[in-house]
């Protein structure tokens, strides 16, 4: 029942028969109540106004009642009040209507609120209440409607609500309670909404609930409810819930009026015929509008009884299921749907034709399936399409040109098999105001001078396909465009000037393509917040040095031979010795004209081939997705519970980490690393650590797993990376455990740490000098050495890596600094990144893993850092500064592998190898980056250190 009504119907005159106090109670305790509120914007002003009679203060309502004028309602929603609810509330003796929603209150929710016996209406919602719900508002028999939601209230929900005869409206989500749904609930039999979604609730849904003849609205979803539907759920009108197992029962085909039946999100199953039998027991829900079962495990072959639902059915949502098998040409009687979307499963054949009839269909997602065939042309007969989503199909053919009597807000056909070219006609679709992505495909031809009719798109991508020509001058004509990817093709000439005009871009990517010339002076206006990649093309002249091309990590210009000066950082050759050898290279050219035709002749020829060689290191989100597995945006939603809070296992400068599960065979857990577009520099790291981590391979670097580059179910850019979850969590946990983990986390031992510093470097020689290409990790701390289930240490987090050249090492480009502490003291004068600085991170990261202090400690200050705090420690204070929990495993001759030798030899040894990796920490981390190790000397010195303290070799 709507909350108006609950309104209305509460004032009802109470029982004058009813043994109370006077009116001068009711005034008290409103005073009372004030006394604990603070009215930061004078909202009870009258409340002070001893001239006015308390029924005229503001939010006070009074109802005659045996003569005199009692308070019964009580409703002081936005009004910014903070402080807490006091229990005097508890004497306004008639009180029917108690409404403090939307304010700023906190603390309990005082237990003496039971003794309101008249209430029928209590809304606390969007507060910051703590505490328990009181079981004594079970003695509240006259209650209609309870919102507590959106607060911070936790334990358990009371049993007793459940003898509250008349209550019609349960409102408790987005609290933290916990514990199990009382089956006492079922008792309410007339409750029509029970909202208990964004909680921790756990155990299985009660069968009591099928009790609930009224219940229209049941909303469990975002728990940790486990178990299967119970059959009695069949009485309900609406069901949306999820972590629920099993199959789903045919028990729903009961409920005649059921018109929304949402099962998003849940661990569903279904492999066979006999599973699916739920699909034509749903065939008796007449007026079934709705039907969500998005992110479950239903699998099998998709029914055929699908095509016997209510021809009603308005909303079709059965995405992120391994469901296979074709959609039958049926779906075209289903003449009132408005949206299907059955996006990443595993079907397959063709887009039926009869699509076209479903002239009321908005939105149509297909996206990540194994389609093949031809776009149907019908599918231009749907006058009321907005968002068309094919992605990642197996499609082939042509774009119809059919698509421009669609409305559409959004064309995304990337990934799949098509040929031919852009049609001039899908270009004047007036409503395209969201994305054009036809990227990843076969498309050739020249792009239409039409391109600049999309002037409300904020991101066109056209990348990786097979256009050539000049890149039209008209696409400036797009004044809304943020996003615009045109690498992968075969585009010539030169950057449009009239580019000039895009005011609002942010990423322009022309890479991987023939263009030439001079690098536009008009790039120098665009936002220095904008990104610019001009790799693998044929630019020449000087490199500009102002605007976006100040900070080198905000453009790419690699593979582009013929270019000069800009900034330090790039390395390339200077503006003054590039004129001298021009004047040089005039008498060449002069001189020798016939062979240099000839050189360019072949440099042509090797442009060619190294094109085509660079085209495999295109879309670096894609190389990692089609090397491994393909995940999806709901996949993920799914597999962490919807990003659940309970499921966050760090959180970084751009993103953060969530542990999630998966039906994969090899990786059940994993650890699903969410960047936040929203923050700078956060699609750059993205793009860094996808680079750095797709060709990368050693058993002490983190595993990804795949790639997820996509949108959200609001359309918004979503991006992930998915790495192996690693059971021991980082190393920063272990050395720094928070106040409640003390008990949990065991201490690391001294060969523990030991072993943890050898694989750490270990990974950083393989970057430095044994992978691929040098490779610098640029934020080596703690926080990003994770711990398997062996204690072996993985390095995470490229966020910030950088490939180095082959004859520097430093890279050419600008980094980030890293994390305060640990990154190298050069970076705060040059910025470059180098060797030397992840060998100085690692350094501090051995200090501190044997000292157990952060190099952030409160105890440092100019004069005294980490660093200087051992060097002068050492060789004879070591006692002094060594970790006191690895003192203690030494002080009482607790030594893994030393069982064999005395105590006092197995101390000495023990301060022996803690003294000899103090040293090595101490020479990584030197002020002057000649005077430090190289990683690969490390990694022997170390494997050294343990052998000596094993007793493999002599010590020293």
């Amino acid at each position: 029942m709507a909350t108006s009504n609950l309104l209305k119907q509460a004032f009802q005159p109470p029982n004058p028969g009813l043994p109370t106090m006077d009116r001068s109670s009711d005034r008290f305790a409103l005073l009372s109540f004030k006394s604990s509120i603070f009215d930061s914007a004078g909202a009870l002003a009258s409340w002070d106004n001893t001239s006015l009679d308390f029924c005229q203060w503001r939010g006070v309502a009074c109802t005659d009642i045996g003569g005199e004028a009692r308070v019964t309602s009580l409703q002081l929603q936005y009004l910014n009040l903070s402080g807490e609810i006091s229990p005097s509330l508890a004497n306004l003796t008639f009180l029917q209507i108690l409404g403090l929603w939307s304010n700023n209150l906190h603390g309990p929710i005082p237990q003496e609120l039971g003794h309101l016996s008249q209430l029928q209406f209590l809304n606390l919602s969007y507060n910051s209440l703590n505490g328990t719900i009181p079981p004594t508002l079970g003695n509240c028999l006259e209650l209609q409607y309870i919102g507590l939601d959106h607060n911070e209230l936790e334990g358990e929900i009371p049993g007793d609500l459940g003898s509250l005869p008349k209550l019609q409206s349960l409102v408790l989500y987005k609290n933290f309670l916990t514990g199990s749904i009382p089956p006492e609930i079922g008792n309410l039999s007339s409750l029509t909404s029970l909202y208990l979604s964004e909680n921790h609730l756990s155990g299985s849904i009660p069968a009591s609930i099928g009790n609930l003849s009224s219940l229209v609205n049941l909303h469990l979803q975002y728990n940790n409810l486990l178990g299967a539907i119970p059959s009695a759920i069949g009485n309900l009108q609406l069901l949306e819930s999820n972590q629920l197992v099993g199959t789903i029962p045919q028990s729903l085909g009961h409920l005649k009026n059921l018109d929304t039946l949402v099962l998003n999100g849940n661990k569903l199953e279904a492999g066979n015929a006999a599973d699916w039998s739920f699909m034509s027991a749903l065939s008796n829900c007449t007026q079934l509008k709705r039907l969500h079962m998005w992110g479950n495990n239903l699998g099998g072959t998709l029914p055929q009884s699908i095509t016997n639902l209510s021809k009603s059915l308005e909303s079709l949502i059965l995405a992120d299921n391994p469901i296979a098998g074709s959609i039958p040409a049926e779906i075209g009687n289903f003449l009132n749907l408005t949206t299907i979307n059955m996006s990443s499963n595993h079907l397959s054949g063709t887009l039926p034709a009869t699509l076209g009839r479903l002239r009321r269909l908005g939105l149509l997602d297909m996206s990540n399936n194994h389609f093949f065939g031809q776009i149907p042309v019908t599918l231009g007969n749907l006058t009321g399409l907005s968002d068309l989503t094919l992605s990642s199909n197996e499609l082939n053919g042509s774009i119809p040109s059919h698509l421009r009597n669609c409305p559409l807000n959004s064309i995304k056909l990337d990934s799949n098999k098509l040929t031919g070219t852009v049609p001039k006609e899908i270009l004047f679709i007036s409503s395209l105001s969201i994305i054009f992505n036809v990227s990843h495909n076969s498309l050739n031809g020249s792009l239409p001078s039409e391109f600049g009719n999309l002037k409300n798109v904020p991101t066109i991508n056209v990348s990786n396909n097979k256009f050539s020509g000049e890149i039209p001058s008209s696409i400036a004509r797009c004044e809304l465009l943020q996003y615009l990817y045109l690498q992968g093709n075969y585009f010539e000439g030169s950057i449009p000037s009239s580019f000039s005009q895009l005011k609002m871009l942010q990423v322009l990517d022309v890479s991987n393509n023939n263009l030439s010339g001079h690098i536009p002076d008009f790039l120098r206006s665009f936002r220095i917040e904008s990104y610019l990649n001009l790799s693998y093309n044929n630019f020449n002249g000087e490199v500009p040095i102002d605007g976006p091309f100040k900070n080198a990590s905000s453009f790419s210009i690699a593979g582009n031979r013929n270019l000069y000066g800009g900034v330090p950082e790039l390395s390339l050759p200077s503006c003054s010795s590039r004129k001298k050898v021009s004047v040089k290279l005039i008498a060449i050219i002069s001189a020798v004209g016939g062979v240099l035709c000839l050189i360019i002749f072949f440099s042509l020829f090797a442009f060619h081939y190294r094109k085509k060689k660079a085209s495999r290191l295109l879309a670096l989100t894609s190389s990692i997705k089609e090397q491994y597995m393909k995940v999806s945006f709901a996949q993920l939603l799914k597999a962490t519970n919807g990003f659940a809070p309970a499921n966050l296992i760090g959180m970084g400068s751009f993103g953060s980490v969530y542990k999630g599960t998966m039906d994969w065979e090899d990786n059940k857990d994993v650890a699903v690393k969410v960047l936040n577009l929203q923050r700078k520099g956060a699609l750059r790291t993205f793009i860094a650590e996808c680079e750095a981590l797709r060709n990368i391979r050693h058993r002490n670097l983190v595993k990804i797993l795949t790639s997820c580059s996509s949108v959200d179910f609001q359309g918004n850019d979503f991006k992930a990376l998915v790495f192996e979850f690693l059971r021991n969590g980082s190393l920063d946990q272990w050395l720094h455990p928070d106040a409640d983990e003390e008990g949990t986390l065991q201490i690391l031992s001294l060969s523990q740490r030991l072993n943890i510093s050898i694989d750490v470097a270990s990974a950083l020689s393989y970057l430095h000098h044994h992978g691929p290409a040098p490779l610098v990790h640029c934020d080596l701390k703690p926080s990003n050495v994770l711990l398997d289930q062996e204690m072996v240490a993985h390095v995470a987090d490229f966020g910030l890596a950088k490939f180095i050249t082959k004859t520097a090492r430093s890279t050419n480009s600008i980094t980030f600094k890293g994390s305060i502490g640990y990154v190298a003291p050069e970076y705060g004068m040059n910025n470059k990144s180098s060797t030397e600085g992840d060998v100085y991170s690692f350094g501090i990261l051995v200090l501190e893993l044997f000292t157990g202090k952060r190099p952030t400690d409160d105890s440092f200050n100019e004069d005294l850092n980490l660093h200087k705090f051992v060097e002068m420690a050492l060789p004879k204070g070591v006692f002094e500064v060594v970790d006191p929990k690895l003192l203690l495993e030494v002080e009482e001759g607790e030594l893994a592998g030393l069982a064999d030798l005395s105590t006092s030899e197995s101390r000495m040894r023990a301060m022996e190898c803690i003294t000899s990796m103090l040293r090595v920490g101490i020479l990584c981390s030197k002020q002057s980056p000649k005077e430090r190790m190289r990683m690969s000397d490390v990694t022997r010195e170390l494997q050294d250190i343990r052998d000596a303290f094993l007793g493999l070799i002599s010590p020293g």
